[in-house]
């Protein structure tokens, strides 16, 4: 809000200075003072939710008309299903979409991925400054009871299969553990946790030890702030996404302060193509959402701090977390070899987690060369990472 006048001058004289109609566009000063205002308006800029924008996918060389459904509204997310026009039946994939500052359009090239070969519905998440305070707390319970509740919802004829992608892999592992605990028959057929923190111990992130060394007090004293008056959930105590994204791009600011540097060059040397690939990234990548405080404190103390499901000792309204009662879902464990958010082991800790499984029903897949985000997204996830899980769920069907 106390930048928007600076941003809506930069709009204003990118705008001048890159117009073709502008003599001066096509000069190396236009395209300079152009490709400056570009870099400021951009900084400024208040990125929206992003949409989705899958309309069709190509199957077996044909195109097949995708939509996208709102299958059940809930106060803080909806359950998004990807409708194809198709004849025959695929089995069901539910993505659970971390709630850690990004919107779930993150896992836009998961989607696209395993879309051929599933049907595929996927969590959509509220940013919490869009949710009315009268809607009440949500916090890590309602997160398990959410993924029980969309289970169900799409499970009524046949099990579904489900992913979690990073965060929820803890409360994912919770949800189906209560399920398996309570003999429910809608229990999910297969899971799949990529890079997630189910046992932060083991070689700890730098995002794990900060986690780790600061009392919950800390986190509650400098990064929980209300939401202002311009916004729905107005007075909802909240840790705002835009930290979160400090957080992340802190860790790799040579990475992100070079990217940034190239679009510069790329705008002045009058190079479209690489500069709309730096845009359509960073625009998603730049687009965050708020989290209700008692999500993120419960998930910081129970997940990062104290370590609750991998020592056996997690609650959630009382009830017991069980892995080990898991016997009828099968695990599959994936992670980046270079995965600098969630270390290597620490998703593969759920298979000694789950020990009612047989051998037979648990697999583990380490994917070499790719880091956090490629372990579910890219050309390598597609390539090598998609096949896995697709003979991983054919074997237990």
């Amino acid at each position: 809000m106390a930048v928007s006048p600076i941003n809506a001058i930069a709009h204003t004289y990118k705008e001048f200075f890159g117009n073709s109609l502008n003599p001066i566009a096509y000069t190396n000063y236009g395209r300079s003072i152009a490709a400056s205002c570009e870099m400021l308006e951009r900084m400024t800029r208040r990125y929206l939710k992003p949409e989705f924008g899958i309309n069709n996918i190509r199957i077996d060389g044909e195109e097949v008309l995708v939509r996208q459904m709102i299958n059940m509204r809930k106060s803080f997310g909806n359950l998004l299903h990807f409708k194809k026009d198709l004849k025959g039946k695929q089995e069901k994939l539910l993505i659970i979409a971390p709630m850690s500052g990004h919107y779930a359009t993150l896992l836009r090239g998961t989607v696209i991925g395993v879309l051929p070969y599933y049907d595929v519905y996927i969590t959509d998440w509220r940013n919490a400054s869009d949710v009315p305070i009268s809607e009440g707390e949500f916090d890590l319970d309602n997160y398990i009871d959410y993924v029980i509740e969309f289970i169900h919802r799409i499970s009524k004829r046949d099990r579904v299969n489900i992913m979690a992608v990073c965060q929820p892999a803890v409360p994912v592992l919770a949800a189906v553990s209560l399920m398996a605990s309570q003999k429910d028959e809608l229990a999910p057929k297969t899971m799949t946790l990529i890079g997630g923190p189910i046992d932060t111990r083991i070689n700890p992130t730098a995002v794990n030890e900060l986690a780790e060394k600061k009392p919950l007090s800390w986190f509650e004293n400098n990064v929980i702030t209300r939401v202002p008056f311009n916004y729905p959930g107005v007075m909802r105590r909240v840790y705002p996404g835009f930290l979160q994204l400090t957080g992340f791009m802190t860790m790799n600011l040579d990475k992100h302060v070079n990217a940034h540097t190239e679009l510069f060059n790329h705008l002045i040397d009058g190079d479209g193509e690489s500069a709309e690939a730096h845009r359509k990234f960073y625009n998603e990548y730049l687009s965050v959402m708020d989290i209700t405080a008692e999500f993120y404190l419960q998930t910081i103390k129970t997940v990062f701090q104290e370590h609750s499901l991998p020592k056996g000792v997690m609650e959630s309204r009382g009830r017991k977390i069980r892995p080990q009662d898991i016997k009828n879902t099968a695990l599959l464990a994936i992670e980046g070899e270079r995965d600098d958010i969630s270390g290597r082991g620490q998703t593969k800790a759920s298979l000694k987690l789950c020990s009612g499984l047989p051998e037979t029903k648990k697999k583990y897949h380490l994917q070499n060369g790719v880091g956090h985000y490629g372990a579910f997204n890219g050309k390598r996830f597609c390539k090598e990472i998609v096949p896995v899980i697709r003979d991983f769920t054919k074997k237990n069907k």
